[in-house]
């Protein structure tokens, strides 16, 4: 199986388009080999939401659904809560140890020296802003901080870290951005708050993916050259969907169990996501590396072979 190292080519992160499941796969289990020389990263940029916080909504005061991500079991393989919706590390977490960095910190920790990198994610974070939604009867939560928020931070860091545009170019150029995985949250208050039909929904979707490209076209434009831009999981596989949509849609599951619909509705948003991707790394042939990581295979991979992978579902 290829190591990180091996993927990558002339000091680029990856020579693919799309990162593998068998790839992501290994990133997530910590199997790779350290490969910060061959793919020149030595930092990392992430924007999105609880699937990378690592931290900020701990900082800004979480409420609601995300009130105990301060107490156990959340952070208890770390010994403390650290403000990840996990027990333990995240997908980032193992990109960092992949590359031979250390952890990176997030934005709103004044105390880190943000040495491998700033995480800008923000848990419950939306692609669409606040106003957007609304117009639609679709409520974010207090805390959720967009992903043009985000972009606000990233840049409010440059301008305190960077003595030179000069300066600013080169630090991002050995960088690795990860935009997203983003846009989920979209989808999911307006689902979960039954405001929204799936027909309805897709009328959102075009609006999120501009809204991812529009961050990834300016992290290039300020010197981003190593982009990696996930898809949407399968969430007709999610626990919080089945136990609200099964029941009525008893017909909709699939050999797994998932809900057909919304998995093909992940399926329709990961789709759009490729096309633009596609358009974007046209544009920046001679600019940036852009890989789209494939988290519904690697998901679907999971759910597959959960009893190899040490995992047991009931």
């Amino acid at each position: 199986m290829a190591t990180a190292a091996a993927a990558c080519n002339g000091g680029g992160l990856l020579c693919y388009k799309v990162l593998s499941v068998s790839m992501l796969i290994l990133l997530l289990r910590g199997l790779v080999e350290p490969a910060a020389a061959a793919c020149s990263v030595d930092a990392i940029y992430s924007f999105g939401d609880s699937i990378a916080d690592t931290g900020n909504l701990l900082r800004e005061g979480p409420v609601g659904f995300f009130a105990s991500i301060g107490s156990y079991p959340y952070g208890q393989t770390l010994r403390k809560p650290t403000g990840r919706c996990s027990d333990g590390l995240l997908i980032i977490d193992y990109f960092a140890m992949a590359l031979n960095l250390s952890l990176v910190s997030p934005y709103l920790d004044k105390g880190a020296d943000f040495a491998s990198g700033v995480n800008f994610a923000v848990a419950g974070a939306t692609a669409l802003d606040r106003s957007v939604l609304l117009l639609s009867g679709v409520m974010a939560p207090p805390a959720s901080v967009p992903l043009s928020s985000q972009l606000d931070w990233f840049k409010s860091h440059l301008n305190a870290t960077c003595p030179s545009q000069e300066d600013c170019t080169k630090k991002l150029a050995g960088a690795l951005f990860l935009v997203g995985e983003i846009g989920g949250n979209d989808y999911n208050y307006g689902f979960l708050q039954g405001t929204r039909s799936i027909q309805a929904m897709k009328a959102y979707v075009p609006q999120v993916i501009n809204a991812i490209m529009d961050v990834a076209k300016e992290v290039i434009e300020l010197g981003a050259t190593q982009i990696i831009i996930p898809g949407n999981f399968p969430i007709g596989c999610s626990p919080s969907y089945l136990s609200l949509f099964s029941v009525s849609g008893a017909g909709d599951l699939d050999d797994r169990g998932c809900l057909k619909s919304y998995n093909a509705f992940a399926q329709h948003h990961n789709e759009l996501l490729q096309a633009a991707i596609d358009g974007l790394r046209k544009a920046n042939t001679d600019v940036a590396t852009i890989v789209y990581a494939d988290y519904y295979g690697a998901f679907m991979h999971l759910l597959d072979h959960a009893s190899l992978l040490g995992t047991y579902l009931t």
